[in-house]
Formats: C-alpha cells, structure tokens, sequence
C-alpha cells in the first residue's frame, strides 16, 4: 500500500521533537474520562487490570477497540485519555489492557513486560473477542504497546486477521536496536531517566518478595542503571528468557514482521520522533500490501499537538479512526 501524504501540521509555536512531545503530554488539555476497572486473571497465575471508558454501549454488537499503552504509561496517559474519549464518543466500546505493573500494583509474577510479549497481546484479543464475538474488533498500540502489536500482527499474522478488523500502531520503535541506542545521547537521555526513575524501583520491590527473581539478577546493578542498554542487560532479558539486551531488541523488533501483515494496518511514525531515528523507519519495501506508513515530518514521539497554548492532543485519535473508517 502506499506510503500516504501525511497531514499533520505542527502548531508554529511548538518547533521541534522534544517540545511536541513533552508538551502533548505534559501541557495540552486532555478529556476528562471515567473508567470502569476489571480485574482479569492470567493463564500463569497473574493479573492484568483493564480499564473499559465509559459510557459504555449497550449494544453487545457495538465495535470494540483496545488500547495497548506505552512503557510505563496507563489509563491516564494523555495518549489514552485522547483515544478512549474519541472511542466512547463514538458509540463504540473501548478498553485498556494495561501491562503487568502499569496499572498501580506491582503484579504477581517475576516476569513483567517487554517489548515483544505477543503472548499477552493474543490473550486479550481473544479474551475481549470471546465476551462480544459479534462486535467488530479493532486495536490501537503505541510506543512500546505499537511494536507488541505490530509484532503480533506480523508473526501471527493469520490469527490476527481471524481477530481484528483493523488495527494501528502508533510512534512504534519497530527497530529497537536503532530506538535504544537514540536514547543514549543527547537530550533523549532525559526520557531515559524518567522511565528507569519508574521501572527500577518495582523491579527493586519484586526482589524484596521475590527470592528467585533476586537469585537470577544483579540487585545492586539494577540500583546503578543509567541507561537502556543496563537495564536490559541485567532485567528485561534474563527475567523474560532472552541472553542478552541485544538478543532481547534484535528478536523482539517488529519490523522484520511487518512485510506478513493480513489485516489493515496502519503504522505511524514523526520523522523526527527522537525514539527511533529516521533512517530507521520502515519503508514500502519493508511491509505488506496491507500496511498503509504515514511519516510526517514532525509530531515528536506519540505528540502531535495541535491549536493554540495549551494545544491540544485530538489529532491522534481522529486520524486513527479515519483509518478505521476508510479502510473497513
């Protein structure tokens, strides 16, 4: 499919990578929701908690969309805030799976999540499709939420095609080699520091009750993270089966999957996204005939703001229903 004219304009007072991203999620105006929280019991004796946006239809044929969120975001990412409004105002229903952790328990298990647990992605598709197997379904992933579900998509391409009717990822670093390596340097050593401001304290907590999780990896290594490249290499690989952090990025990349992707998919990325370099993005070359790349040259990472001061982040979520809409 082609790569599509991009349409997203940036507002002029808002110039560069890092001010369209910290400020679509730190400044702009977000919707006010109100979920309804569920609690639902994992295959390997753990929880997930799934936040469905309210009002919720009635109609148990109504289209369902879920939401796979970003590192460490949630519910109240303003990214989710944005797409859960635009969802129930719709008339459709929404939820978000949360990933192990993100939603403010510290989950049962040693493992937690990472980049390429498709596992998890499948289980709640199918468990959302079996509560309304008449419902249309559709997914949305961002961040790391969007290489999951590319990932998915491309690797178990036919059972994501018997699933969804459309899906979409959005700011995904689909080469994480390339994304990790970007946040070593520069100020996207920022954005670095306040996910393992995050992540490390709850791998921390899990090693004060979790003896064979402290048996496996180096607690006081964990404590001295500065980076990505640390923070794989001593906890994301080892506590989810993989050698090594380059083992873990190189296997868990979606991009080498999207070329086997069945079911319309839209795949979003900022040029100047500063988790994963330009040079990086797929191209037609890269995906199906099913994979529609709109690249902008600007929107920073899951950003895009539009209006005036504050601005605000409602381009996302209409762009991805135009999508849905034109496409199914």
């Amino acid at each position: 499919m082609p790569l599509v004219q991009p349409d997203y304009v940036a507002p002029h007072w808002l110039s560069g990578p890092q001010l369209q991203t910290i400020v679509a999620a730190k400044i702009c105006k977000k919707p006010k929701m109100t979920y309804r929280r569920e609690r639902w019991e994992t295959p390997d004796d753990d929880f997930i908690d799934v936040d469905w946006a309210t009002p919720e239809p009635a109609d148990p044929k109504a289209s369902v969309l879920v939401h796979f969120h970003g590192l460490e975001g949630s519910s109240r990412s303003h990214y989710a805030l944005a797409l859960m409004h635009e969802t129930a105002s719709r008339g459709w229903r929404g939820c978000v799976a949360h990933f192990r952790s993100c939603s403010g328990e510290i989950n049962r298990k040693a493992r937690a999540y990472y980049a390429g647990d498709i596992d998890e992605v499948q289980w709640v598709l199918e468990t959302v499709k079996a509560r309304y197997p008449q419902a249309p379904l559709y997914a949305v992933g961002v961040s790391l939420g969007g290489n999951q579900l590319s990932l998915f998509c491309g690797k178990r391409a036919d059972k994501a095609a018997s699933l969804l009717t459309a899906a979409a990822s959005i700011a995904a670093p689909v080469d994480l080699v390339a994304g990790s390596n970007l946040l070593r340097y520069g100020f996207n050593r920022v954005y670095s520091s306040v996910f393992l401001n995050s992540l490390i304290p709850k791998v921390l907590q899990k090693c004060k009750t979790m003896p064979e999780l402290a048996a496996k990896i180096d607690v006081n290594a964990v404590r001295k993270c500065k980076n990505f490249y640390d923070f794989d290499s001593i906890y994301t690989a080892p506590a989810h089966g993989f050698k090594s952090a380059m083992e873990y990025w190189t296997t868990c990349s979606a991009k080498p999957w999207l070329k086997y992707i069945k079911v319309p998919f839209l795949l979003m990325n900022a040029k100047n996204d500063p988790f994963l370099p330009e040079w990086a993005l797929p191209t037609l070359a890269d995906v199906s005939e099913n994979v529609w790349l709109d690249q902008p040259a600007e929107g920073g990472h899951v950003g895009f703001p539009t209006g005036s001061p504050p601005g605000e982040v409602t381009y996302l979520p209409k762009r991805i229903f135009r999508f849905f809409t034109e496409r199914t």
